[in-house]
């Protein structure tokens, strides 16, 4: 234990310093506050242009707070597997990695963490500039905290495996390899219920997104902060908060368990054929 929390400080210090470090710090900061200030107001322009209907409609909470909490997905579960690639081909450290005294998936874990502290900003951000520009119904007094803080140790921990499975795979990917982790995030943006019902999607679709934790993982987010408002959407209706505790609890079990054997299997093949420290496209 005293080893595996020694490289996940290490890793997250680095992380940060990848992160932060490419320009001043007041430029930073800038660019973590703007980055998702306009994401946001992309997506109330869209919404007031196709639903006709204001911030006060139930179902622009349901969407802003989906887009919100969907930055985690991009920044935990995409930058998991970011790492690797960065390692690999930018810095070209990944061999050194695997022959230091250290984990290589408590590490991506650890480099993943830099990335929640940023992601955790923006998501920060946002809701900041929705409760003061659009009145989200978000009321601190209201929320229950046990169930979001319950929510997001499961949905974050659910992010991290499905991070390392991803990341796994680009151990083994020659080509064009950087844009896994955003086609995945972007694949499960549509399925998850970030921005639409789970019910809106045709019904061949549907236990597709009904099949990934983030799904369950948003529902419990919104019914924690919005309270009474989120049972107005009915896919989950008829599942309590308890259930869906207990079925997003089972599949970051699940999942946890899946990214043991993928990391295995992946590392195997990366070391055998000498992928790791290969470098693809120059």
């Amino acid at each position: 234990m005293r080893q595996h929390s020694r490289t996940f400080l290490t890793a997250a210090w680095l992380g940060w310093q990848i992160e932060s470090n490419w320009t001043a710090p007041l430029v930073f900061f800038a660019f973590s506050i703007l980055k998702p200030v306009s994401s946001v107001l992309i997506l109330v322009f869209m919404y007031n242009v196709v639903a006709q209907t204001g911030p006060g409609d139930p179902i622009f909470a349901y969407i802003y707070l989906g887009n919100s909490f969907y930055i985690y997905v991009g920044a935990v579960m995409a930058g998991a597997s970011y790492s690797i690639l960065d390692d690999r081909e930018r810095y070209r450290t990944l061999k050194y990695i695997y022959i230091a005294p250290v984990s290589v998936p408590v590490y991506l874990v650890g480099r993943a963490a830099a990335r929640f502290v940023i992601g955790t900003v923006a998501v920060i951000v946002t809701l900041g500039a929705g409760s003061i520009f659009f009145g989200l119904p978000v009321n601190a007094l209201r929320a229950s905290w046990p169930l979001f803080a319950a929510s997001m140790a499961l949905g974050l921990a659910a992010m991290v495996f499905m991070g390392i499975m991803l990341g796994s795979w680009t151990l083994t990917i020659r080509n064009e390899p950087w844009f896994i982790g955003e086609a995945v995030a972007a694949a499960l943006y549509l399925f998850s219920g970030a921005i639409f019902p789970i019910d809106i999607l045709p019904r061949w679709l549907q236990p597709l997104g009904l099949a990934l934790p983030i799904s369950y993982w948003l529902e419990l987010v919104r019914r924690s902060l919005l309270g009474a408002d989120a049972a107005a959407f009915p896919t989950f209706s008829a599942l309590s908060d308890v259930q869906l505790l207990l079925i997003l609890a089972g599949m970051t079990a699940a999942l946890a368990l899946l990214a043991a054997l993928t990391f295995r299997h992946f590392d195997r093949i990366a070391r055998d054929r000498g992928l790791i420290d290969v470098v693809s496209n120059f």
